[in-house]
């Protein structure tokens, strides 16, 4: 059986804490008693791969996680776009790293490395889901509903892939459509907050103020800090001609630190008479 072992030499700019710049070297041996010459033989760090040769990059793959939790993101393209180059076939490394473009509204990027993921796997949910993202940030509507619509038909109880389904609806137009969404999210997951908050937009579009009023308050229950939540209901309210509750949940916006459109203080203050 090959084993690999693959061996970490630090330079001297990773000793001062630039592990970028790290080397690896990577070394297949044929047998165990060659690579137990070669291991006690070094004065180096190494870390086996008894899978095989190193196809797997586990190492790069969990570096670039580690950056792009970070949000330092061209670290974390940096590394999975070297496990990329050891392993072309790893879908996961293309996400991640599709992932982290989108974070620095590369989209296009994201869009190519997504599309890779699901060439390699066409049944990766989550790579049709965060194409669907990318697509929306685009503004490609249709695009976005083809792509979650197939995340769904793969994992059928896929809430993120439902409410970013109803978020292209929502864009749009189609509310209803966006609110069926929204709703099987909530069946899926009551304490998604993120989809009361949607589901209220899309009743404040249709004049349901009450329906939306309903939801947001759910969204604010499950997350108080919902600053978001606490503007849209101050909307819904000031819609409704309720202008103290207005006023009360802007000022709860406000002070999570969510700046309230000029337009709607303005238009509040001359509809309720108050300065604040």
């Amino acid at each position: 059986m090959q084993i690999c072992l693959a061996a970490f030499l630090r330079c001297f700019a990773c000793r001062q804490g630039d592990c970028r710049k790290e080397s690896l070297v990577m070394m297949c041996v044929q047998n165990k008693e060659t690579f137990k010459r070669v291991l006690l033989g070094s004065g180096m760090v190494v870390c086996l791969f008894l899978t095989g040769c190193a196809e797997r990059t586990t190492d790069y793959f969990y570096r670039g996680g580690a950056y792009y939790h970070k949000a330092e993101y061209d670290a974390a393209i940096f590394y999975f776009s070297k496990a990329i180059e050891i392993n072309p076939k790893d879908a996961k490394a293309y996400n991640n790293r599709g992932a982290a473009y989108a974070k620095k509204g590369e989209y296009d990027q994201a869009i190519s490395d997504y599309s890779k993921a699901i060439e390699i796997n066409p049944k990766d949910a989550k790579a049709y889901n965060n194409r669907g993202v990318s697509y929306n940030n685009k503004g490609e509507y249709d695009r976005v509903i083809s792509d979650c619509s197939k995340a769904i038909e793969i994992n059928p109880v896929y809430a993120e892939a439902y409410n970013n389904r109803g978020l292209a609806y929502y864009k749009k137009g189609e509310y209803d459509r966006a609110i069926s969404d929204y709703t099987k999210v909530l069946e899926i997951n009551p304490v998604y907050a993120e989809a009361y908050d949607n589901r209220g937009l899309a009743y404040a579009k249709k004049g349901e103020y009450d329906l939306a009023i309903s939801n947001y308050s759910k969204a604010i229950e499950i997350n108080p800090r919902d600053a978001m939540a606490y503007n849209n209901r101050g909307i819904a309210y000031y819609h409704k001609g309720e202008y103290d509750k207005a006023w009360e949940d802007v000022h709860k916006a406000q002070n999570l630190g969510h700046q309230v459109h000029p337009g709607f203080l303005k238009d509040l203050r001359e509809a309720s008479g108050r300065e604040r």
